[in-house]
């Protein structure tokens, strides 16, 4: 590692995991870059958090949302994305935020690509197909990811920044669907509770559930076999997907070096401490269940630094 281990050490006891609550792995890993590109994920990361939130904040009402406030969803949504082509905006977070697009040569296409997921989201209540789910999960996962896998593989000469010479899309989108396989899993309870489903409509039918018996299993009920199969069927997708990382991982090896390779571990091993609390025939899936705490996820950092 060519940054000295005592220094990666004084990171990690630096993070505050206690107050890192809501989606905290891309933020986890990135702080251990250098200031200026760790400001760079994290304002990135505010604002598609913010288009996110804003979709699941009004679906987590009981409300049916009307065609007129699906369309005006949309319009803000394009409103905001449009605004990064605006490199002299007079707000303060898009100034900042197109200025770090420009620096850090961002593609726009990522934003966009996200858009579209979020596009979806209005439009939609969950996916008809684990297919569909997939294409959902190109703008929703693979899109911030891949900020995220831009910023990590930059590299810096004479204070100017270059994108890898490998399509970043392609690279982040194993560890982004894994991630995002497991994080449905995890977030199952909370999701119910908040009106949003992720599971596949075709993968519900095909062991005989519909959406609205998944309440019911959030709320604490028996957990029937057929939910324990539609378990299985996403655990076994995130196997596929996890293996896809680790060769990527194994190939990036040879081109990333230092805290930015340790970055990407670190994110990998923290989503791969959530899938390994899932338990398919025993578990209940409740939050508490798959949630590792504080203490726990500053210890998994610990040892994937140990390890590099």
């Amino acid at each position: 590692m060519s940054n000295s281990i005592n220094e990666i050490l004084e990171i990690a006891e630096e993070i505050q995991f206690e107050k890192i609550t809501d989606h905290p792995n891309i933020l986890i890993a990135a702080g251990f870059w250098e200031e200026e590109r760790y400001r760079a994920a994290k304002i990135c990361y505010k604002f598609m958090r913010m288009i996110d939130d804003l979709i699941d904040n009004r679906k987590a009402k009981e409300e049916k949302i009307s065609c007129m406030e699906k369309q005006l969803l949309t319009e803000k949504v394009n409103n905001w994305i449009n605004c990064l082509d605006n490199i002299s905006s007079d707000d303060p977070f898009l100034k900042e935020l197109t200025d770090t697009i420009t620096r850090f040569k961002i593609p726009l296409k990522l934003f966009h690509n996200f858009s579209t997921s979020m596009q979806y989201d209005i439009d939609h209540n969950g996916f008809p197909t684990f297919n569909q789910f997939l294409a959902y999960a190109n703008g929703a996962s693979v899109a911030p990811a891949s900020v995220f896998m831009h910023l990590c593989c930059l590299t810096k000469k004479n204070g100017e920044f270059y994108p890898a010479e490998f399509d970043v899309i392609e690279a982040a989108r194993p560890c982004a669907i894994f991630s995002y396989i497991v994080h449905i899993i995890r977030d199952f309870q909370k999701d119910q509770w908040n009106n949003l489903n992720y599971f596949a409509l075709d993968i519900l039918e095909k062991y005989n559930l519909k959406p609205s018996d998944l309440k019911g299993i959030a709320d604490g009920h028996s957990i029937p076999d057929s939910f324990r199969k539609v378990i299985q069927e996403y655990y076994t997708q995130a196997q596929h997907y996890e293996a896809e990382t680790l060769s990527i991982l194994n190939k990036l090896a040879n081109h990333i070096k230092g805290r930015y390779f340790l970055s990407l571990q670190i994110i990998f091993n923290l989503y791969q401490q959530v899938f390994n609390r899932i338990d398919i025939w025993k578990g209940s899936f409740t939050k508490e269940e798959l949630n590792p705490s504080p203490l726990e996820i500053k210890r998994n950092v610990l040892e994937v630094i140990g390890k590099y």
